[in-house]
């Protein structure tokens, strides 16, 4: 059973690996675009522009690499939520929508870090 104080313990874990990810991508030349963006299919952590790509970030955390790791957490049922939180985003934002697209993961484990730009494909 999860308690609030889980919740609460979760979230702010959560938090603070999503600053972490946007620290590590903004030193690296990406620029934000839009934060914890929440819709009816799910949430993308980060929506970001790398040149004229729009990434789309899912951080995930792990402390360590028992039962998968970080990069094993992103499953394929994730990918198709991640996947339609985007198009929704793409509906939304239709200037987004000419532009080229990726998914990249920012997994971390432990105090390792793992950045997999293009981590996995789609078509529009």
């Amino acid at each position: 059973m999860t308690t609030k104080k889980n919740t609460t313990e979760r979230r702010a874990t959560g938090d603070h690996f999503e600053g972490a990810a946007l620290s590590f991508l903004q030193a690296r030349g990406l620029r934000l675009v839009r934060a914890n963006f929440l819709c009816r299919h799910g949430e993308i952590d980060l929506v970001m522009r790398d040149g004229d790509t729009v990434v789309f970030v899912e951080v995930r955390y792990r402390r360590s690499a028992a039962f998968g790791g970080a990069l094993g957490s992103v499953t394929a049922a994730k990918r198709r939520k991640l996947i339609s939180a985007a198009h929704l985003w793409l509906a939304w934002h239709p200037h987004d929508a000419r532009r080229p697209c990726r998914f990249d993961v920012l997994a971390f484990e432990g105090d390792a870090v793992e950045w997999v730009r293009g981590a996995f494909e789609t078509s529009r």
